[in-house]
């Protein structure tokens, strides 16, 4: 990249992964400011200042009334007109983990077909899709294998074809469609970005493998013009080969960066 972006991590009360987005954004090339959702209240035109918006993982406002759900509210109400010039601008956004279930439960995603262009509100895509609670119905913490989607038009995942390790940690992290309509919508248009994979990537993919149930094994997705890319498991716990479990064993790759280092390309060229 000639320039460094910069990318704006919204903090929220209870938000506790910003540390470790701001570290994956500067070691992918990025510039990271970490602001927290009270000051983007009292200016929102600030978020223009930036070419990328992370959404980090943790338990924003104590996962009071589900998960995501408040900032998903502050979200719609705070700074929805904003936020929806940011996005119509082309600038990219990913939400990890907390800031998936605040990006589906706002609406943003799955967001509609492109034959049905963004109004706004929850007419957006609010409803076609949830994050509820694990299959296995308790807390997972665990590495998992992602297999990127190389027909995605996610500007997040463009020309990987390596697949990514990288921890979970979530109780309400299983992607379920409102109906097999939506889900074969998601297929059609290639916003299945990410899916859960076994170690060798043979499948077939059951629990733990997919650690939350799932349905078909969709770890993370994006809209439909693939700027907006929300996954449940945490790339930017994965950023250092240090990081791998059995690192000590001579076991590395796989990282998580490169979902940073393609999206800051992305917001480079916008």
């Amino acid at each position: 990249m000639t320039i460094k972006p910069n990318v704006l991590i919204l903090q929220a009360t209870g938000t506790n992964r910003d540390p470790d987005a701001a570290a994956a954004i500067e070691l992918a090339g990025g510039i990271p400011t970490v602001l927290h959702i009270n000051a983007l209240h009292a200016d929102p035109a600030r978020l223009h200042d930036y070419q990328m918006l992370v959404l980090p993982g943790g338990f924003s406002y104590g996962d009071a009334l589900g998960a995501g759900r408040l900032l998903a509210a502050d979200m719609r109400w705070l700074f929805q007109e904003e936020l929806a010039r940011f996005v119509e601008a082309g600038k990219p956004v990913i939400g990890i983990c907390n800031g998936f279930q605040a990006l589906v439960k706002s609406g943003w995603l799955p967001g509609l077909p492109p034959s049905f262009p963004p109004t706004g509100g929850d007419e957006r895509g609010g409803g076609r899709a949830t994050l509820t609670r694990n299959a296995s119905n308790r807390f997972e913490c665990r590495w998992v294998w992602l297999e990127p989607n190389p027909d995605s038009p996610c500007v997040f995942t463009r020309g990987l074809t390596e697949r990514i390790y990288c921890p979970v940690a979530h109780g309400e992290g299983r992607f379920v469609p409102r109906d097999e309509a939506v889900l074969a919508d998601l297929r059609a248009n290639g916003q299945i970005v990410v899916t859960y994979t076994t170690a060798d990537g043979n499948g077939p993919v059951d629990y733990p493998d997919n650690p939350n149930g799932s349905t078909a094994d969709i770890a993370g997705i994006c809209n439909p013009q693939g700027t907006i890319f929300g996954l449940m498991p945490h790339p930017e716990d994965h950023i250092f080969p240090e990081q791998h479990p059995r690192y000590a064993r001579g076991e590395h790759g796989n990282l998580g960066l490169s979902l940073f280092t393609q999206g800051l390309r992305y917001a480079a060229e916008v």
